[in-house]
């Protein structure tokens, strides 16, 4: 309760703002998804570039409308905030952070510990051999202290950990791993309270609605939490499909979390509308990123009403589960603004056209959006 109402304090003051019409993307009598969702939790979105930038005027005029929570989609990623030892850019972080303020928001800072979009040179000596134990814990530290540090009282969460485990629940043997030992997971914790003694700290990661790797999670932060690492989170990414995972797996997961006494959060929402290519799993693949299979690619000229429907549908009871555990549910965070620019459109097979998210290619509001908004004030 304590987090909750703390997150409230960041955007409430935006509540008493009236924003322009936004011209494209919804006009005066357009219901906010934030005002709508208002005692349930945050309710929020990714942003890229060109919107941190304000290039992409029409994503900036929807973000503010609708969102009070954002997150970004890479900057705070370590190979593009320090891609070489030392070399620190935080133009687009700042860039981010004044949006933010400007708006009332809270921000979340994604991540400061991955096996991903980090550059090979942090877990190398000066000879090129793999660095030491000590050498890769201060390297850890220093980047933690720098990057969280500078956004301290500022960005008011952070993914400390990212994407740790395998599928069937274990440790990924990612060079953190090999190097420092399971130690790395409390010492990233430790070092991001140091950094910032009032941010929430969370680990994030996919596919949890799977029940193996769930589980595995769930041992993850007992392991944490036994060890005085200071987690107060834990991020679903959710990246859904339209028939998978069930709606029962997704509730086990929401309160398999929820039992662990820490927030749960939806960290990067869509759903899926396109079939699945052989062989393709719920996570991240690039032997399938230049696949050209037949047949899955089939909404090129738009989204059939059908298929419309049943995501407007499968998003309806998706929020229905959400709203049920709206008192363990801190945020609902979306990976992306609209159908244009979600990551969806070239992955796992470049050129593809997905359309996950609840506004169009043209930023107009979708039958997703009405049914979101129509069991939020109806509950």
């Amino acid at each position: 309760m304590i987090m909750r109402i703390k997150h409230y304090l960041y955007y409430l003051p935006v509540l008493l703002i009236i924003f322009p019409s936004c011209d494209n993307s919804a006009d005066d009598t357009t219901p906010r998804l934030k005002e709508v969702y208002s005692d349930a939790f945050l309710i929020g979105t990714a942003m890229n570039r060109r919107q941190i930038s304000g290039e992409d005027t029409s994503s900036v005029r929807i973000i503010e409308t609708h969102y009070n929570t954002i997150t970004p989609e890479n900057i705070t990623k370590w190979q593009v905030i320090q891609p070489e030892p030392g070399n620190f850019n935080f133009e687009p972080a700042d860039r981010f952070v004044d949006f933010g303020e400007k708006n009332g928001m809270f921000m979340v800072g994604h991540t400061l510990v991955w096996h991903s979009q980090t550059p090979g040179w942090i877990f190398l000596d000066g000879e090129g051999n793999p660095a030491d134990r000590e050498i890769l814990l201060e390297r850890m530290r220093d980047h933690i202290h720098t990057v969280a540090g500078r956004y301290k009282g500022r960005i008011h969460g952070w993914d400390v950990v990212n994407e740790a485990l395998n599928e069937d629940g274990t440790l990924r043997d990612s060079p953190w791993y090999r190097i420092i030992g399971k130690e790395y997971l409390v010492r990233a914790f430790e070092y991001a309270r140091e950094a910032d003694p009032d941010a929430e700290l969370y680990y994030n990661d996919y596919n949890l609605e799977d029940p193996v790797k769930r589980a595995g999670v769930v041992k993850l932060v007992k392991y944490l939490q036994e060890n005085g690492a200071p987690i107060t989170g834990i991020g679903t990414q959710s990246h859904l499909h339209l028939k998978t995972p069930s709606l029962e797996e997704i509730e086990n997961t929401i309160a398999d979390f929820a039992a662990l006494g820490i927030d749960v959060m939806i960290t990067e929402l869509e759903i899926d509308v396109l079939p699945y290519p052989t062989g393709y799993y719920q996570g991240i693949d690039l032997s399938l990123i230049d696949r050209n299979e037949e047949g899955i690619n089939p909404y090129t000229e738009g989204l059939p009403d059908d298929v419309q429907n049943e995501l407007a549908q499968r998003y309806r009871d998706i929020f229905e589960i959400y709203l049920r555990h709206s008192d363990a549910i801190t945020r609902v965070t979306f990976w992306g603004v609209n159908d244009g620019n979600t990551w969806k459109n070239n992955y796992p097979a470049r050129g593809r056209t997905n359309h996950p998210l609840l506004f169009d290619r043209e930023w107009q509001p979708k039958p997703a959006f009405y049914e979101l908004v129509s069991i939020a004030r109806t509950r």
